[in-house]
């Protein structure tokens, strides 16, 4: 009974534990958004006092009418949802056809094509060779610069792999026993089994490529028609950091009706509009994405 109720006090100190790390960190990976969410609710003239916290102030809608009715917002969205679109869809595709080619034991350059593929982990080309051998190839104020460089990762291809050369080999030789060839066992056979592995590497390609904008100010910094959601924020966190200190004059200009939102507000805004969007796919693909990541981790 003494060992019972040790055991009883011990489960409640880990719960309380465990529950409270939980509470704190929840409290501290959502604040952030809510504070973002709030101040892009709240008047932008009003935003400048400061002391919004979770819930604004003077409620508004104009910060997003303002952002939304911009023609560069709009161009942009659509050029980052054709890049994730695109780059998720047959990099994932991709990667998982070279990732089941190189788990097969009777291809013989197995090893060499996994070796040069993880040293693209360790050694790069550099800036700026990288820039000169884009623009040689034509990729320079393209749009498919953000999709060709990157459509096979060596870290998704190394995950792929490792899932695929856990599955029964009994599978791929009852298949070629009737007759399917390569092509379709990996259709038919690895692609349905790989829904896992391959959900959570979507997820992993369409978060960097929906949050990338070094690519854009590198490749693509002077053609409007090419820049991202993301590329636009970062230009609007530099102009807000710029206005910074300006509170006078933000005043001022609002006082006199030619001012409608004030830099917070517009980066706070532009925060949300480029955040929402990815995060709604995490519900649809959680289930997915939890048993992807714990992969490996049971071994019988």
């Amino acid at each position: 009974m003494l060992f019972k109720r040790k055991r009883k006090l011990e489960d409640i100190l880990l719960d309380t534990f465990v529950y409270s790390s939980l509470i704190f960190l929840i409290i501290v990976t959502l604040y952030p958004f809510l504070n973002t969410l709030a101040v892009s609710l709240n008047e932008g003239l009003d935003s400048i006092r400061g002391g919004i916290y979770l819930w604004p102030r003077k409620f508004t809608l104009d910060n997003y009418r303002i952002m939304l009715t911009r023609t560069s917002t709009f161009r942009a969205a659509g050029v980052s949802v054709a890049r994730t679109v695109i780059t998720t869809v047959f990099g994932t595709f991709f990667t998982a056809m070279l990732a089941y080619v190189i788990s097969r034991k009777d291809f013989v350059l197995r090893k060499f094509v996994s070796m040069i593929y993880i040293l693209t982990m360790y050694v790069n080309g550099g800036l700026i060779p990288t820039y000169f051998l884009y623009r040689n190839l034509g990729l320079t104020n393209n749009f498919w610069v953000y999709v060709l460089p990157g459509l096979v990762h060596a870290f998704n291809l190394i995950i792929i792999r490792t899932y695929i050369q856990d599955l029964p080999e009994s599978l791929i030789e009852s298949a070629k026993m009737d007759g399917a060839g390569e092509f379709t066992v990996f259709m038919r056979i690895i692609l349905p089994l790989c829904k896992p592995v391959l959900a959570t590497v979507a997820i992993f390609t369409a978060v960097f490529h929906w949050n990338a904008w070094f690519d854009v100010f590198l490749y693509n910094p002077s053609n409007p028609a090419l820049s991202t959601l993301s590329y636009e924020l970062q230009k609007i966190l530099a102009t807000a950091q710029s206005m910074t200190g300006s509170m006078e004059q933000a005043m001022a200009r609002a006082a006199a009706g030619t001012n409608q939102i004030t830099p917070r507000a517009i980066r706070a805004t532009m925060t949300i509009i480029v955040t929402v969007p990815i995060a709604v796919i995490y519900p649809f693909l959680q289930k997915y994405f939890v048993h992807g990541l714990t992969l490996g981790g049971v071994k019988e």
